[in-house]
Formats: structure tokens, sequence, C-alpha cells
């Protein structure tokens, strides 16, 4: 069976793209997240204070992949230490965060950043949090980076290993 878990980390597009090479990831949706409005879309998200997060939602089969390994791919693709920002793009809609949907989770998620906090001088500012809404993104927002090669990503695509690719 099937898990879920949601990440926040700047643009989605690059995240999305990431995700989706993984080998035991099933499946990935570029969405928005932890906000306050019902049915944001993209330009209310940028211009209008909904308060939501670019997310991707990665479907994974655990028994490939677990939890902690998706995490320590995420840390690969976020500074979390900064606020509201991940490489070129700046706003609250940009803040880094893992949202979680099954409460067993918290334990593992909360375990893996309060470890790798320790890597760091300053503190972690990604959000750790349940999830409390998800609304998927615009059709053009999903794989975009598949239909448009050469579009603007923040994250290096290269990084991920041979071995974790599908």
């Amino acid at each position: 069976m099937n898990k879920q878990i949601y990440f926040a980390g700047g643009c989605f597009w690059g995240t999305e793209a990431y995700f989706a090479m993984l080998r035991g990831v099933a499946a990935t949706q570029c969405g928005y997240a932890n906000g306050h409005t019902e049915n944001p879309v993209y330009e209310d998200v940028c211009r209008r204070d909904t308060g939501h997060a670019e997310t991707v939602l990665v479907e994974y089969d655990d028994s490939v992949i677990p939890l902690d390994k998706l995490l320590t791919e995420f840390f690969k693709t976020i500074d979390p230490t900064t606020l509201n920002r991940q490489g070129n793009d700046i706003g609250s809609q940009y803040r880094s965060g893992i949202y979680f949907a099954d409460e067993a989770d918290r334990p593992v998620i909360e375990s893996f950043v309060a470890k790798k906090a320790q890597e760091y001088a300053g503190p972690i500012v990604a959000e750790v949090l349940p999830l409390s809404c998800y609304y998927p993104a615009e059709e053009y927002h999903q794989r975009y980076l598949d239909k448009h090669p050469g579009g603007y990503c923040h994250v290096d695509l290269r990084r991920i290993a041979e071995e974790d690719k599908k």
C-alpha cells in the first residue's frame, strides 16, 4: 500500500521533478497546501495572501523508499534555514515545509529534523505540520519541467544518485 507525504520546497516544479525521478515514488502532484482559502489558483497564491505553500504530494511505496530516505532527499533540495525563500523565489508561498496526513509520520519527521538541525549553524525554519488542506495546482503546473525542458528550477536535478532513479 502506498503512503503520502507533502513537501513544500520553494517552486513546486523542481520539487515535483526531483521526487518523480526517485525509485519507489509512485506519483507526484503539484498543489497548494496549508492555507486559509478554498480552491486557490496560482494567481491567488502569489498575489492574494491565501497562506498556501507551493507543495508537492508524494505518493510512495515505503517498502522501497522509506520516509526517512524521502526526508533525506528533500533536504538535498532546500535550504531549511531560509524563511520564505528557495532559490530566486521569494514569498511565503515558497516557504519550506513537511506536511503529514498520517499522525504516525510525525515522530519520524520530528526526529529526522532534530538530528538534521545539528548540521546547521542557524535554526531550521522548515515547517513540520499536519496537512490542514491541499488543492491540486492547475494542469499546466503538473510535470512542468517535463513539458518545458530547460525551464527555471532552483533544484539541481542532477543530484539524484543513479541507484535512486526509476
